[in-house]
């Protein structure tokens, strides 16, 4: 046991005398106000690629689907969801629990940005708060009847992904990435550590795969040529798409309406979703 354990294993990767894998179980219970049927993980290997894009778009065309879809913001410290569905009001909450913030489109979300004075406050807390939070988020909100969450998970292997894949009840996880061949190893490490904690990879999406010229129709790799295939073989996932550079993407994002969005792109991992 390191000399700055604070009993917290679920934070942890030792494995001391503390603990054994027979005796702990790091599953958070599920609120009595919530039947979640699927959670999906959208995780990526670095910052900056547009893990929170991705999940708002899946959210988006799910619920066009005609499901009942939720978001948890698990990247407590940049939290970035609530601004993309244009809502600034504050949580609430009954003595029964947390109640999620509803879209325009009905789409529930939790979110620390949701419960801070100021959207720009800074979130400064260590590890195992981070983890916690998260662990509140799925506990103590009141979620409803859920047929898809989406868990928007921080960049790379730490504390928060750790508690997900070992507190939630993940059916698999998207991995987000970019064109970058050297996101290539970064995704490979993802989906290493989703194997360790036999956590299904469903799909990798490919964010910034191109830009398409609108007077040519030319495809411009601006990133760099996509090495999409060949990563997902590697890593033995089979479904895989492409986002082009698009600036109205982001231009919505920023004002709050991505649920005026169209992502014909993601028509097939959303169609895997509907089978699992």
């Amino acid at each position: 046991m390191s000399e700055t354990c604070d009993h917290d294993c679920n934070s942890c990767g030792e494995n001391c005398s503390e603990r054994s894998a027979e005796s702990v179980d790091f599953s958070a219970p599920e609120n009595a106000g919530s039947h979640v049927k699927k959670v999906i993980g959208v995780v990526s290997g670095k910052g900056g690629v547009g893990k929170s894009l991705i999940t708002s778009l899946m959210a988006v065309l799910m619920r066009r689907r005609g499901h009942n879809v939720a978001i948890l913001d698990a990247d407590i410290t940049g939290p970035s969801i609530p601004r993309s569905f244009g809502i600034r009001t504050q949580l609430t909450a009954d003595e029964d629990g947390i109640i999620p913030a509803e879209s325009g489109t009905g789409i529930r979300l939790v979110s620390i940005n949701l419960m801070l004075p100021n959207e720009t406050d800074p979130v400064i807390w260590r590890g195992p708060i981070l983890a916690g939070t998260v662990k509140q988020f799925w506990s103590d909100t009141k979620w409803g009847d859920i047929d898809y969450m989406f868990v928007d998970m921080p960049p790379g292997t730490g504390d928060v992904p750790l508690t997900v894949f070992q507190s939630l009840p993940l059916d698999g996880i998207l991995i987000v990435t970019s064109p970058q061949e050297l996101v290539g190893m970064i995704v490979e490490k993802a989906a290493n550590m989703a194997e360790m904690m036999k956590i299904p990879v469903l799909g990798i999406i490919e964010n910034m795969s191109y830009f398409k010229c609108d007077e040519c129709g030319k495809e411009h790799h601006i990133f760099g040529e996509s090495h999409l295939e060949e990563i997902a073989d590697r890593a033995g996932i089979g479904e895989i798409a492409r986002l082009p550079i698009d600036p109205s993407i982001a231009d919505a994002c920023d004002k709050g309406k991505a649920e005026d969005l169209d992502a014909p792109w993601l028509d097939d991992i959303a169609d895997m979703l509907e089978t699992i």
